[in-house]
Formats: structure tokens, C-alpha cells, sequence
């Protein structure tokens, strides 16, 4: 798939079949979030893998905005890792990039996904880090459901010409 056409095609998916992803694809998944830039090139991310069926159902008892998780296969949970930043604050763009990178090779894989907030909502950072018992330096930053699309998806035209400003506001 073409990188223009995947930008532009790419959905929020919170819909999946039951079909398992397979192992290998999780991999590249995360390989692809690792190729993200990063301030320095610190890349100051850790990635949790979420598969189990009872840790994926007690997420949205935390997050409003979660209820996929009771039926997605997986969730990839996205971190900031504060003791390996070279530049302090940046983990959060940093993840982000990151966080894009493995939406859209979830979409180049046929894959769907959402990117549902954590990070900087403290209930739900308190509630990722009691669940999964993340260290003090480890920030959850977004989680990430991911399955086999069972909704519709397309092409939407999000272009607005009237937010775009040249050399002055």
C-alpha cells in the first residue's frame, strides 16, 4: 500500500472479530513503532503486549473510552521511559511518533486499530500502572487496540485549506 493512500485510508477501528493476530505481524507492529524518531535519537519507549482476556476486560473499568478492549485480541500499551530520555519531556512526542508508526502498519498489515489516551488523564495512568504494575519511571502514554476490522473504513476528506497559514499567522 501506497504511504499517501495509508494516511489517507487509515480509520479508527473499535470493532474486530474474534481472529487472533498473529505473533508475527505483533512483531512488526513494534518494529515499525521503533523506527519513529525520537529528540536525540533517545527513543525513550517500552511497549506492554496486553493479551490476556481478563487484563484486556478491566481496562475500560478505568477508561470511559476502552470498551473495545473487552473484545480486541490484543492491546499494545505505548510508555515513556523517563530514565532514557537525553532530553527531559520529550518522551511525549517521542511515543507519539511512535504510536503512529504502528497505526498505520496496522493498517498496511490489513489490521485495525484505535488510539485510545491515557497519558495525561491520571486516572487512567493510575489505573494502567495498578493493572500492570509499571515502575515509577515507566509514563503510559496510549494504548492501542488492535484486531481483525469488523466495521466499514474508507477514505474521509479531513482537509482544511482555511487552518493552514504561510510564514505569518
Amino acid at each position: 500500500m501506497d504511504i499517501i493512500e495509508a494516511i489517507h485510508t487509515r480509520r479508527s477501528i473499535r470493532k474486530f472479530t474474534d481472529q487472533p493476530v498473529d505473533e508475527a505481524q505483533v512483531t512488526q507492529l513494534l518494529q515499525a513503532a521503533m523506527s519513529a524518531p525520537s529528540a536525540g535519537n533517545a527513543q525513550p519507549w517500552q511497549f506492554v503486549v496486553i493479551e490476556d482476556r481478563q487484563t484486556l476486560s478491566k481496562i475500560p473499568e478505568f477508561h470511559p473510552y476502552a470498551a473495545m478492549c473487552r473484545q480486541a485480541p490484543l492491546a499494545i500499551l505505548v510508555c515513556g521511559d523517563t530514565s532514557l530520555e537525553k532530553y527531559p519531556g520529550y518522551w511525549v512526542q517521542d511515543c507519539s511518533a511512535a504510536v503512529q508508526n504502528i497505526l498505520l502498519a496496522v493498517h498496511g498489515l490489513g489490521l485495525g486499530a484505535v488510539w485510545t489516551g491515557i497519558y495525561p488523564d491520571l486516572p487512567r495512568v493510575e489505573g494502567m500502572r495498578n493493572l500492570l504494575g509499571l515502575p515509577e519511571q515507566i509514563q503510559p502514554l496510549a494504548l492501542i487496540p488492535i484486531g481483525h476490522p469488523d466495521q466499514p473504513s474508507g477514505k474521509v476528506d479531513r482537509f482544511r485549506p482555511e487552518r493552514i497559514h504561510h510564514d505569518r499567522w
